[in-house]
């Protein structure tokens, strides 16, 4: 940094060494103890310190840090208390880093300067002892003119010795002498009256040395008087410089600015400003006897910039190439540094400065009206929400920009109309505030850490997940505002749909079920049910409220809104019943010859699938298990009443098949509950009467069986009949047989006749009724349909 119209001059480090001053857990530490700097620079003193973080139970906390060169009696002045220094010292922010800022440094700021600190222990006091010595000269570097009896030589002199051995660079009337890196130089001959010399250390070719005539004082030069200027924003400003040419009238003389070089139609030939637009109305030279000012008025920060005269006389022209004047356009600024956050209020200092250094006595104001006993460049105190406040230089009319706390902070999105899901949208935050204030963005009021203080929220591709309520919070030095809540809505397609099955678990024929569909969509998605690809009815439910066993199968719900449709996964409606009533059957059919293999097949229709167990009437061990039960020698002892019962997890069922052993073959009917086939078997039995009372009066005995008939003895084989019956699933009637004439056989003998006869066929009638619960066998014969046979013993020789 730079002072007000003061000269940036060379900085030499003359001892760069840390040096540690202290003992234990106390101690201050220089970077260097010796430091020359040339009139008018700006010098950095830097430094840290150290003290032990608690003693016994009380926590270390410092109450007082400061720089100082001298005492009032036994008191150190602190440097920012000391007129000499008033405007010009500034102390480090940085928690146990004590660097020390002068700028503008005078001839008269040469001394010893220490660093003391004091804190709340009773003996926690501590000064860095011994300090920093800084000398300050005028200029940095001098080009001394040496002469000898055969040929004329110049030393580029540094006033502040430095401990290596740099590189020089020299100048000849502003322009740059190659190869001359020496700090001589010798010229062959003899130097010229008109050559003006220069020289400067290479790596600070901003910090040359004067220009110097060799012989005589009337040399082509030209020597400014500052070589930096810090001026504040609207102010106006002098830039002067002397000039001097060897023995020939000036022609032209005129200021530039090599960072305008841009606007000027030849690169090479620079513009006179009082010509350039952008200093139009606020340009005006001033020219003395080989002087000449330019003087800029209402400063803008865009005339920041570095600025040479040139002059010109008939023989010779003034190009240097040596840095003229910098000037620096600054505003007043308030900078802030949070102390404490209260409930209400925030504690801060505030400081005074610009970009030159510190404002020096200064005047502060909160909302409008000037503090009083506030004259310093720094000022603490408590501010509120709504509080405004400036600071202005003592004396001038030059204000800085207010501070504030944030205002309360609005959200704006940039996504207008609906948000589309994966659609870019960018939310934004912003709030009036000075500083400038940082940014915290929160979802549903969790802090979203991942956006790093960020005036913008970016959703690349916003998901439905980004959906919610949004807010922000502006936070700067002097406070926390926080906006109101915003509703990000994003609308998408429907999600694949999920099916639920109410109850879950098995499904039983008769119960009640509902099927669900529902999927996740902005707007709302709209149902409809299908079962395989036959359309069912809308709506996200659908409900059976008996179900069957027909309402088996696949179904599968589509889910759509105006974004797009999806059809969910299919789901397989299993009915599960108890078994129906079985369906029993002889085999072989027909004629079936006494010794023969007899299969009594049984089957129903259940799910789960039934289970077939075989018992006999009167008997408690089953016979067999599974749908067919094999006699393989069937005989006399073999007839009698055959149940067949038919389980699964969800009931049982029963049916009776009825095998009769004849003196002849084996016969087998079935008998339902149809009042047709009742009226059939009451007519064969009139019939088989009146054909008993003309039989032969001998007969075989018959089995006696409750459930078959009484009549005559069976007829002759040629007049044997059979009978035929249907079942019927709907009619719970008994059941009778419908009898047919049965063609006589012709190929007997008479003893097979009369074995025949004895073996002659009788049918019963069987009546169906409806199982109760835990029937099986006695009870059987009343719940199911019953299957007779009769079986024809073989004739025996």
């Amino acid at each position: 940094m730079s002072s007000t119209a003061a000269a940036s001059g060379f900085v030499v480090l003359l001892l760069s060494v840390h040096v540690v001053q202290g003992a234990n857990d106390w101690g201050v530490t220089y970077t260097s103890t010796e430091i020359c700097a040339s009139k008018g620079s700006t010098v950095e003193i830097p430094c840290t310190y150290k003290y032990p973080s608690k003693q016994k139970t009380l926590y270390t906390t410092v109450t007082n840090q400061f720089w100082f060169t001298k005492f009032n009696g036994y008191v150190h002045v602190d440097l920012r208390t000391d007129p000499q220094y008033l405007g010009r010292v500034e102390y480090s922010d940085d928690k146990k880093d004590c660097t020390l800022t002068i700028t503008d440094v005078r001839e008269s700021d040469s001394a010893e300067y220490k660093f003391r600190f004091i804190t709340n222990l009773d003996d926690g006091r501590y000064t860095g002892s011994p300090g920093v010595t800084l000398w300050v000269t005028d200029p940095g570097l001098q080009v001394k003119v040496r002469e000898s009896p055969n040929r004329g030589w110049i030393e580029c002199h540094i006033i502040c010795h430095r401990p290596d051995h740099p590189s020089y660079i020299w100048y000849k009337n502003g322009q740059k002498i190659p190869a001359a890196t020496s700090s001589y130089y010798y010229y062959p001959d003899y130097f010229n009256d008109a050559d003006s010399y220069s020289c400067a250390v290479a790596g600070h070719e901003d910090s040359p040395s004067p220009s110097v005539c060799v012989v005589g004082q009337s040399c082509n030069r030209v020597t400014y008087t500052h070589r930096s200027i810090c001026a504040f924003k609207g102010s106006s400003v002098d830039i002067s410089c002397t000039y001097s040419s060897y023995g020939y009238y000036v022609d032209s003389k005129f200021w530039f600015s090599p960072e305008r070089s841009r606007q000027w139609l030849n690169p090479s030939q620079p513009k006179d400003l009082t010509g350039d637009s952008q200093y139009e109305g606020r340009v005006q030279v001033i020219t003395e006897s080989g002087r000449s000012t330019l003087r800029i008025t209402d400063l803008t920060e865009s005339d920041s910039a570095q600025y040479r005269f040139k002059f010109r006389t008939g023989s010779f022209e003034w190009t240097s190439s040596l840095p003229g004047t910098t000037l620096i356009v600054t505003a007043l600024k308030v900078q802030v540094t949070r102390i404490k956050v209260h409930q209400s209020y925030t504690e801060a200092e505030l400081k005074c400065h610009s970009s030159c250094g510190p404002a020096g006595r200064s005047s502060w104001f909160k909302n409008g009206e000037e503090i009083t006993g506030v004259q310093m460049s720094s000022y603490k105190g408590f501010f509120y929400p709504g509080d405004i406040i400036f600071c202005a230089l003592k004396g001038q009319t030059y204000v800085s920009p207010s501070v504030y706390a944030p205002k309360p902070p609005s959200v704006s999105v940039s996504h207008a109309g609906k948000i589309m899901e994966g659609s870019s949208v960018t939310l934004t935050c912003s709030s009036d505030a000075n500083p400038a204030a940082s940014y915290t963005w929160y979802k549903e009021n969790v802090n979203l850490k991942a956006v790093r203080e960020e005036a913008q929220l970016v959703f690349r591709s916003i998901q439905s997940s980004d959906s919610g309520e949004y807010s922000c919070a502006a936070e700067n030095e002097l406070g926390r505002r926080t906006s109101k809540n915003i509703f990000i809505k994003v609308t998408y397609a429907p999600k694949l749909p999920s099916v639920s099955v109410s109850p879950s678990g098995e499904i039983e024929e008769g119960s009640s079920v509902t099927l669900s569909c529902s999927s996740d969509a902005n707007p709302a998605a709209k149902y409809t049910w299908y079962k395989m690809n036959q359309t069912l009815t809308p709506g996200d439910t659908y409900h059976f409220i008996s179900i069957t066993l027909e309402d088996s199968g696949i179904y599968h719900c589509k889910s759509e809104n105006e974004h797009g449709q999806i059809t969910s996964n299919p789901v397989h409606i299993d009915v599960q019943y108890a078994p129906k009533l079985p369906s029993v059957s002889v085999s072989p059919s027909g004629e079936i010859m006494e010794g023969s293999s007899v299969n009594l097949t049984c089957s129903s229709d259940a799910n789960p699938a039934a289970n077939y167990t075989w018992y006999k009437e009167n008997e408690d061990s089953p016979k067999a298990s599974g749908e067919i039960f094999t006699i393989t020698d069937f005989r006399a002892e073999h007839s009698g009443n055959y149940i067949c019962e038919a389980q699964n997890g969800r009931g049982r069922r029963n049916s009776i098949l009825h095998l009769t052993v004849s003196a002849g073959l084996v016969k087998s009917a079935a008998a339902g509950t149809i009042t047709a086939v009742f009226l059939a078997i009451m007519f064969l039995s009139a019939l088989l009467f009146i054909r008993r009372k003309t039989a032969s009066k001998q007969s075989t005995e018959r089995p006696d069986n409750t459930a078959q008939l009484n009549g005559p003895s069976a007829p002759a084989p040629d007049e044997l009949y059979y009978a035929s019956i249907r079942f019927s699933k709907n009619q719970e009637d008994p059941l009778y047989s419908n009898i047919g004439e049965a063609q006589p056989n012709r190929h007997k003998n008479e003893e097979e006749e009369e074995e025949e006869q004895e073996g002659a066929v009788e049918y019963t009638l069987v009546n169906f009724k409806r199982a109760s619960p835990g029937l099986r066998l006695q009870d059987a014969a009343e719940d199911s349909a019953a299957l007779y046979s009769t079986v024809t013993k073989k004739p025996r020789i």
